[in-house]
């Protein structure tokens, strides 16, 4: 795998997206005033021009919309991501009395060494028995990485690495915080949907309003920017994933590591369907639940992520195989 080169592939990809985002927020916002400057026409015929500051006042309140929708989302990750990751269920690791959990703490100071990083606090997701994890916080400081209990029971020590790995380079490359920040402008687009939704509803005399004729054209101008701007999201979030795979192969050397684990994960999910996860967290986990590629997901499909480690197609592997075979001092801690 020649992870740098993927490295940067990832982050020219992620540039280029984040571009097309923030062209789909300003077509929206010619969009609205295009379509409230025609309401405008239709409602007064044969008068000249438009109201004082007119298209400033429609382009303001269209941002409102946009950054508040921002601002309610991301409030959400206040208080850090250990307060995130005890609402999916996570609590702390117990390194004193479980020897699992030591070695996965271990995992964690070791690689943040390496990266030159701030050791995350660990915690574990003990009622999921599925092979899964996910990074949260908005920074090093309040970073922390939440393991499943099938993780730490499915895997090996190379492969907990590899995890590991992936999820210290979403907290240094800062994909959380910027996760939630497109999270917040998609929301954001989707209440200018509901807003103009609001203005087409019928009244108590079941009649709608004369607004309803700038509310429809509010809505469809939300509704395609609240498209554009989801998928626009996920493709964001696929590449930030490539380049958390590539990470965490340069933080390893290994493709064994974070190959292994996805391998696995590839039988689990022939076996039957995945555990659902709060929303909140969809996002960050280390696999998604979909099955085949869609514009709309969040994670690219697992088989691409196996091929570009490996390079070529690799078969799933059941929880006991380890084809590393590494047996050296330490492999217990």
């Amino acid at each position: 795998m020649r992870f740098f080169k993927q490295q940067d592939e990832a982050r020219a990809q992620t540039r280029q997206l984040l571009l097309l985002f923030a062209l789909a927020v300003l077509a929206l916002v010619l969009a609205i005033n295009a379509a409230l400057a025609l309401t405008w026409h239709l409602f007064t015929p044969g008068i000249p021009g438009y109201p004082a500051y007119f298209f400033t006042v429609n382009t303001v309140m269209t941002l409102v919309f946009v950054l508040g929708g921002w601002w309610l989302e991301t409030s959400s990750l206040e208080g850090g991501g250990e307060k995130l990751a005890r609402r999916v269920g996570a609590r702390e690791a117990w390194p004193s009395s479980r020897l699992d959990e030591q070695k996965l703490c271990n995992i964690a100071s070791e690689l943040a060494i390496a990266a030159s990083m701030t050791t995350p606090q660990v915690m574990v997701l003990n009622r999921v028995e599925r092979i899964n994890a996910f990074a949260a916080g908005w920074d090093e400081d309040d970073a922390v990485i939440a393991v499943t209990r099938g993780a730490l029971d499915q895997l090996t020590r190379d492969e907990l690495q590899g995890l590991v790995a992936h999820e210290l380079s979403h907290i240094r490359e800062g994909d959380t915080r910027l996760n939630m920040r497109l999270a917040g402008m998609v929301f954001g687009l989707e209440m200018i949907f509901n807003l103009g939704a609001g203005m087409c509803e019928r009244d108590e005399n079941d009649r709608r309003s004369v607004l309803a004729v700038p509310g429809l054209a509010i809505m469809a101008a939300g509704f395609l920017g609240w498209l554009a701007g989801r998928a626009l999201k996920a493709a964001v979030s696929r590449q930030r994933e490539f380049l958390a795979d590539a990470r965490a192969v340069q933080y390893t050397r290994s493709r064994d590591g974070l190959g292994g684990v996805l391998r696995k994960v590839a039988r689990e999910q022939g076996t039957g369907a995945s555990p659902s996860f709060h929303p909140s967290v969809q996002h960050m986990l280390l696999v998604g639940p979909q099955a085949r590629a869609h514009w709309m997901d969040s994670h690219p499909p697992l088989a691409e992520r196996i091929r570009r480690i490996y390079g070529r197609s690799m078969p799933s592997l059941r929880p006991d195989d380890d084809e590393s075979a590494l047996t050296r001092p330490g492999a217990m801690l």
